[in-house]
């Protein structure tokens, strides 16, 4: 293989883009490259040890590889995006610059290594299983699945039930004493405090990365100052809707559809003609609530880093 690996720096993102531009063979994510690029090497190293790798041929670079440690378990090594130009592929270099992922997350203390999305900066929850040549060349490369996981797509264009009208519903609600509105930087605290104790997990970093930022959004549910429950859109991709979350109590309210649709609703006024809801649990609620259906599937991967479990 006769290309040099090598760590990029911050002026090099605009590089990493306009690859990212040519190699990402989906146009979902051909088209958010800038978006995802921004997340993954730069907005993430906020709060989480970023590695960004780059094979480079004749000065030109032909390969690119963003991994990080998990900021809840720094044991856990993340490869959060691998690309390689159409032209160079199948010579090697993708394989290289995961062997030298693997080694450098493991000096820096990694025993696992996941090709997996690393909350709450992520561009997938895995590998796309249309990305079939990346899935043999992760088995091929001793990595082993462990997960499955799969996005919902809801249809923005006019008429679809996305986008029906909430009014009655929010009406039902302010009888009952709650308010529904658009998230405010002001509510971060509260949002976060509240995903974090209800929910667990990245959702706070999530909220942080939605609320009050170009291209995101998120709303609220509350009573008497107490809150309900939240949706957010936009927090690693334009596209992407997530996280949301209605407290236990406010369950069976339809607080959750209205809070859905609402954010929809902002991204079809962005221009966004297709919401991916990422990383989806509950299925029939978005089916029902937004006529969202399964279409994006994804296979997690790990491996065991020098030896060690």
């Amino acid at each position: 293989m006769d290309v040099e690996i090598i760590e990029l720096g911050p002026d090099r993102l605009p590089e990493i883009v306009e690859l990212c531009g040519r190699a990402l063979d989906l146009p979902e994510d051909a088209a958010e490259a800038p978006s995802i690029v921004a997340t993954l090497a730069d907005r993430a190293a906020a709060d989480r040890p970023v590695l960004r790798l780059g094979a480079v041929r004749g000065g030109a670079l032909v390969g690119v590889l963003v991994g990080s440690l998990s900021a809840r378990d720094p044991r856990l090594g993340h490869v959060d995006l691998l690309a390689v130009t159409p032209e160079e592929r199948r010579q090697g270099i993708g394989g290289g610059l995961l062997a030298e992922a693997e080694a450098r997350l493991a000096g820096l203390g990694a025993a696992e290594l996941l090709l997996a999305g690393n909350p709450p900066q992520y561009a997938w929850p895995g590998i796309d299983v249309r990305y079939t040549p990346a899935v043999c060349a992760a088995l091929r490369l001793g990595y082993r699945q462990d997960r499955t996981a799969w996005n919902m797509t809801a249809d923005l264009s006019e008429g679809s039930p996305a986008l029906r009208s909430t009014e009655a519903a929010e009406q039902r609600l302010a009888g009952r004493g709650v308010t529904v509105r658009r998230a405010e930087r002001a509510d971060l605290p509260a949002l976060a405090g509240f995903a974090r104790a209800t929910f667990g997990g990245a959702w706070d970093g999530e909220l942080a990365g939605s609320v009050g930022r170009p291209d995101a959004g998120a709303h609220l549910a509350e009573r008497d100052g107490e809150i309900l429950g939240f949706a957010a859109y936009g927090s690693s991709r334009p596209s992407w809707f997530g996280p949301m979350g209605t407290a236990p109590a406010a369950e069976g309210s339809g607080i959750g559809g209205v809070l859905l649709r609402r954010c929809l609703r902002d991204q079809a006024a962005a221009g966004v003609e297709a919401a991916q809801i990422g990383w989806v649990g509950p299925v029939p609620f978005y089916s029902g609530a937004a006529g969202a259906r399964i279409e994006r599937v994804f296979f997690l991967f790990r491996k065991e880093l020098n030896g060690q479990k």
